[in-house]
């Protein structure tokens, strides 16, 4: 792998074995629903692509945890009653209608991103973007719900109804939004997608690979195989986790993809890999998962989407795709809908607090937006600058501002990152979100950060990016004013 960090695989076993210190154990998957279990009952997941899967298509109930609350539940034993712990906030607010015709594998996961792209800033989704899909094909393999989920968790995506697939939506009055997912969108999202320079490296696993993904993985490699060809420098890497690992060497898969030059990885994934960037800086997946993490500053890794087949393809042959390396600033990002306005006048709100916080008084800056921060991978862990095209703060620090947004998105790893920007100085003084945010609160309030939500009328639209605020908490009351506007 020509990994750089002399130290890093020991400093990873040294936090694997404070956890199992703990009595944890240490199954090292991001698929912990790919086990053959039967899941039902009361769960604290965090793992982002986890959650939906299992809120969709199993018995298990889990809100989109965070990595802290949810080691919480597992020292504790108990979970928070609320959000999708109740039934009546287990309802779609986003309708999708397919009109493609989602044959491959890759179809499903593209269509889990596309949904999360089209969410408007001015819609009500306190629970994160929920759609009732229909239109789907009548058979989908595991693989293919387990892509759709999965890439839908990019943007935030609790749990969604497939037709066919899943129980039946509850009924619903009205939705957010309403959309239609045709063949040309599929098509034009495969474009921009597509490799437009040499590829150095394949990565396949993103969730961790099943044993179909696997053995898919290994019936396109053979065809190859059956021509005499080899994959040079194994430019394939396959990650699953230790358990799909164990199944695909009993049936022999493993000794195929290895005898062909695939690379196969176990107990991690593509997005936590310190890549060699003497070797590679463009990477080609069949996950829009994998894309989404690997583009952000996790990895700053110019990243195209294909199919399996594709991708073995390009594995075999390294002038399949020539030209330049693309760059990420090659890729426009199309700006974030956003309903901001500029507002007038005087403004004076109220709003809930932290039971564990019981009074505090704090006035600066507002830095305000109306669109989702995605803090693992869009915020530098360094500088505390969000570094996510589009956005609108894109490029601004948080350091020592009242930070309002609706919430966080992406990775259940958001409160690792905001503690961090927080002990180094580099975080807000002081969070307003719209809708409470199991990715915030956790950080806010054991850093006893100043931390308020439900809000009577909604912060995000009523107070200025640049006003200056103050807000105090007593007597269970927060109390958020507007200084002077700004500029």
């Amino acid at each position: 792998m020509a990994i750089e960090y002399e130290d890093f695989l020991q400093q990873q076993f040294e936090i694997i074995m404070a956890y199992e210190g703990l009595g944890i154990e240490a199954t090292l998957s991001c698929t912990p629903y790919d086990q053959g279990l039967e899941l039902e009952g009361i769960g604290s997941w965090a793992e982002s692509n986890a959650v939906c899967f299992s809120n969709s298509y199993t018995g298990l109930v889990t809100n989109r945890e965070s990595g802290l609350s949810a080691l919480a539940t597992a020292l504790t034993g108990w979970a928070p009653r609320w959000g999708l712990h109740l039934d009546e906030n287990r309802i779609p607010n986003i309708l999708v209608n397919v009109e493609a015709e989602m044959a491959d594998l890759a179809d499903w996961s593209v269509l889990g991103d596309w949904v999360g792209k089209q969410v408007q800033s001015d819609w009500d989704l306190p629970w994160g973007p929920m759609p009732y899909i229909t239109g789907l094909p009548t058979w989908a393999s595991f693989e293919m719900k387990k892509a759709l989920a999965a890439a839908a968790a990019n943007y935030g995506c609790p749990m969604l109804w497939a037709e066919g697939h899943t129980v039946t939506p509850p009924n619903v009055s009205g939705y957010q939004g309403e959309l239609t997912f045709t063949e040309s969108d599929l098509e034009s999202r495969y474009q921009e997608l597509a490799p437009n320079g040499e590829v150095d490296l394949i990565v396949i696993g993103c969730p961790q690979a099943s044993l179909g993904e696997i053995r898919s993985t290994a019936a396109a490699v053979r065809t190859h195989m059956e021509l005499g060809n080899r994959i040079p420098d194994n430019r394939l890497w396959i990650f699953t986790s230790g358990a799909n690992h164990e199944l695909a060497e009993a049936d022999g898969t493993l000794d195929l993809l290895e005898e062909a030059g695939v690379l196969i990885l176990k107990d991690t994934c593509p997005e936590v890999t310190p890549y060699n960037r003497k070797l590679f800086n463009h990477l080609l997946t069949n996950s829009l998962k994998a894309e989404h993490y690997l583009t952000s500053g996790l990895n700053r890794m110019p990243t195209s989407v294909a199919n399996i087949e594709t991708c073995v393809s390009s594995a075999f042959d390294p002038q399949l795709f020539t030209g330049p390396r693309p760059t990420l600033d090659s890729r426009a990002k199309e700006p974030h809908s956003s309903a901001k306005t500029t507002q007038t006048g005087e403004c004076e709100l109220s709003g809930k607090n932290l039971p564990s916080q019981s009074s505090w008084d704090v006035s600066g800056k507002a830095l305000v937006t109306d669109v989702p921060i995605t803090y693992l991978g869009y915020v530098n862990r360094d500088t505390g600058v969000i570094e996510e095209p589009g956005h609108p703060l894109d490029g601004v620090a948080l350091e020592d501002t009242i930070l309002i947004y609706p919430k966080g998105s992406g990775s259940t790893v958001a409160p690792f990152v905001l503690m961090g920007l927080i002990y180094t100085g580099k975080g807000p003084k002081a969070i307003v979100n719209r809708d409470v945010c199991p990715l915030t609160l956790p950080a806010a309030s054991l850093l006893n950060v100043p931390y308020s939500y439900g809000f009577d009328i909604d912060p995000c639209l009523a107070v200025n990016n640049g006003d200056e605020v103050e807000m105090s908490l007593e007597n269970g009351v927060v109390r958020l004013k507007v200084i002077s506007r700004c500029d």
